[in-house]
C-alpha cells in the first residue's frame, strides 16, 4: 500500500495543513490523517508531494517540515510490515490508533467536576458501600455544590477548589442557605472526602483541600422527656385512635432505646424467651448482634399490635408525635441556640415543638444515664460504640441537676 502527502488548500495563498493520505481497498476507504504541519502552497512540491528542496521557493523550515513528514512515512510503512509479521489485519482504525499513539495527536476532552463526581458517587453504590440514607446525603451535596455555582457565579473545577472556594463556600452555607456549624461540618466533610478520591483517582493534583478545617461540631440543647413526662404521657388518652397509635410507638422507642429504623424488623421471632428483641445492628453490619430487654409496659404495647407496631414514615411520626405531647400539654417554653462560626442565635418554642422519633432514643438514654446505670451497659443497649456520639444523646434536666446539687451542699 502506497502512502502520499497533500495540502488541505492547495489553491490558496496562506499557509494551510499538509495532510497525510493512503487508501485502504478493503475498506473502499481513503485515510486522511493531520500531520500538523503548515507550508505555503507555493512551497510545495505539488509533482512529487513534498516541500520544494530546490529553487528560490523554498519554505524557511523546510528541513524541519521534511523531517516530520518522514517520520510519518517511517511509522506507516513500519507499522504495516509489523501487522503482517503478526497477522494483524492492516486496518485504518488500527492505523489511526497507532499515529495517535506515536505522535500524540489526541484530541482530549476534559472530565468536568460534576462528571467526576457522578464517577465518585456511581462506583460507591455499584461497590455496596453506601446505604440509601449515605446515597441520599450525597446526592444533597451535589444539588448544593450545583446551587453554589449559581449563586455565588463561581465555577466548580479542580484547579478552583482553593481557599477563595472555602471562603465563599462558608458564606453560601452560613448566610444564603441559613446552615448552622453543625450541618457545615457534615457537608464539607462529604465535599472532602470526595475530593479524597478524585486525588486519589488523579483526577487532580490540586491538594489545597485538603487545609479546609472543619468547624467543631456544637452541642446543641435537645429535648429529653423524664420518667415522670413518660408516665404522663403513657396514661393520657388521645381523641384521635390514630393518635394513640403514634403514642404507642413513642413511648415503646423511649422504653427500649430503638431508633425508629430499626421497629420495622421487630416480630415474633425477633423476641427471644428472655422477653428482648434481638437485633442485628442495622447501620453498621460489622457490630454485633444486640439483644434490648422489654419490659412489661413495652411487651404489652407488642402484644396489643401482635408484634407488628402502626408505623408510618419517619417524617409523619415526627409530625404527629408533637400533636400527641400538644394535647397531652406539654406546651411550655423552651430556650436553645444554634451556632454559625463564632455567632450564636438564641430560639425560644414550645417543648412539643422540639420533639422528633428521635428524641425518645434520647429520652431512654438520658433516664438511664440518670439513674446511675453504667455507660456500658447502656451503649450495649442502644448500639452505640463512640463515647463521644453517646455522650451527646445524654440531656441533664433540672431535677437532676437539683438533686445532685442538694444530695451534695443541702446539709452545709
Amino acid at each position: 500500500m502506497k502512502q502520499s502527502f497533500h495540502l488541505r488548500k492547495p489553491n490558496g495563498n496562506k499557509e494551510t495543513l499538509i495532510l497525510f493520505s493512503c487508501y485502504f481497498k478493503n475498506e473502499q476507504k481513503q485515510f486522511v490523517y493531520s500531520t500538523r504541519q503548515s507550508i505555503l502552497p507555493n512551497n510545495w512540491d505539488f509533482r512529487n508531494n513534498q516541500p520544494r528542496n530546490r529553487g528560490k521557493d523554498i519554505a524557511v523550515n523546510q528541513k524541519t517540515i521534511s523531517r516530520s513528514l518522514n517520520k510519518y512515512e517511517d511509522e506507516f510503512y513500519l507499522f504495516q510490515s509489523r501487522c503482517e509479521m503478526s497477522k494483524t489485519e492492516f486496518t485504518s482504525q488500527i492505523l489511526k490508533q497507532h499515529l495517535d499513539q506515536v505522535f500524540g495527536n489526541v484530541s482530549i476532552k476534559k472530565t468536568t467536576f460534576f462528571e467526576v463526581y457522578d464517577r465518585f458517587t456511581e462506583e460507591r453504590i455499584k461497590r455496596k458501600e453506601w446505604k440509601k440514607s449515605t446515597i441520599k446525603r450525597y446526592k444533597n451535596i451535589k444539588n448544593l455544590l450545583t446551587e453554589f455555582e449559581k449563586t455565588k457565579k463561581y465555577k466548580l473545577t479542580f484547579s478552583k477548589v482553593n481557599n477563595t472556594f472555602y471562603t465563599e463556600f462558608i458564606d453560601f452555607c452560613y448566610e444564603d442557605k441559613n446552615h448552622y456549624t453543625n450541618t457545615f461540618n457534615r457537608n464539607l466533610g462529604l465535599v472532602k472526602t470526595f475530593l479524597f478520591w478524585a486525588l486519589k483517582k488523579e483526577y487532580m493534583y490540586n491538594r489545597k483541600f485538603i487545609d479546609f478545617k472543619k468547624p467543631k461540631r456544637v452541642l446543641t440543647r435537645e429535648e429529653a422527656l423524664s420518667f415522670e413526662d413518660i408516665k404522663t404521657l403513657y396514661n393520657h388518652n388521645c381523641e384521635d385512635p390514630k393518635l394513640n397509635k403514634i403514642k404507642d410507638v413513642f413511648i415503646f422507642q423511649s422504653l427500649t432505646g430503638m431508633r425508629f429504623g430499626e421497629l420495622k424488623l421487630i416480630n415474633k421471632r425477633t423476641v427471644n424467651s428472655n422477653d428482648c428483641v434481638v437485633l442485628k445492628e442495622e447501620k453498621d453490619s460489622s457490630k454485633d448482634t444486640r439483644e434490648i430487654p422489654l419490659i412489661s409496659i413495652s411487651k404489652a404495647i407488642l402484644l396489643k399490635y401482635d408484634y407488628k407496631l402502626p408505623l408510618v414514615s419517619n417524617q409523619k411520626q415526627n409530625d404527629y408525635i408533637k400533636e400527641v405531647l400538644k394535647e397531652a400539654g406539654f406546651t411550655h417554653e423552651v430556650e436553645y441556640s444554634k451556632t454559625k462560626g463564632v455567632e450564636q442565635e438564641v430560639f425560644v418554642k414550645k417543648f412539643y415543638e422540639r420533639i422528633s422519633t428521635h428524641t425518645a432514643r434520647r429520652t431512654f438514654i438520658t433516664i438511664m444515664r440518670n439513674k446511675g446505670i453504667a455507660d456500658k451497659t447502656i451503649m450495649s443497649i442502644s448500639g452505640h460504640k463512640d463515647i463521644k456520639t453517646f455522650n451527646m444523646y445524654h440531656q441533664v434536666n433540672n431535677d437532676a441537676k437539683i438533686h445532685a446539687v442538694k444530695s451534695v451542699f443541702e446539709n452545709f
